[in-house]
């Protein structure tokens, strides 16, 4: 899919540290906790509680966020509509990345189990 050169560089130059504390939010007002968000986190990226209170700390952009994790190779089994774009679809490599957490977290977030979200029950 097709996204807009300014979506991307929204995306590229928006902070980890303004998107997280939306991410506890969500998640934590369906019953599911921080440690479950990490945990999400860091099948993602590879990043520790620590490594994403310091990224936090640091206010990375997603760009630089995404530059230091180390992707799950099971990451491009994510895959369904976010914002209204479709995850396999997205063109753009950052943004998709970007999208991957957002669906990550909405799945936490609608109560779906987590070996289905961690993508170890294929």
């Amino acid at each position: 899919m097709k996204t807009t050169p300014e979506h991307n560089r929204r995306m590229a130059e928006m902070t980890f540290a303004s998107v997280y504390p939306h991410y506890i939010t969500k998640v934590e007002r369906k019953g599911r906790t921080q440690a479950e968000l990490h945990q999400v986190i860091e099948w993602l990226t590879g990043f520790t509680s620590q490594d994403i209170e310091n990224l936090i700390d640091e206010k990375v952009t997603f760009k630089v966020f995404f530059q230091k994790a180390r992707l799950n190779p099971n990451a491009h089994l994510i895959k369904g509509v976010i914002c209204g774009y479709r995850i396999e679809d997205i063109d753009n490599p950052l943004t998709q990345k970007v999208r991957y957490l957002d669906k990550l977290v909405d799945e936490l977030a609608k109560g779906r189990k987590m070996e289905k979200i961690l993508r170890s029950a294929s």
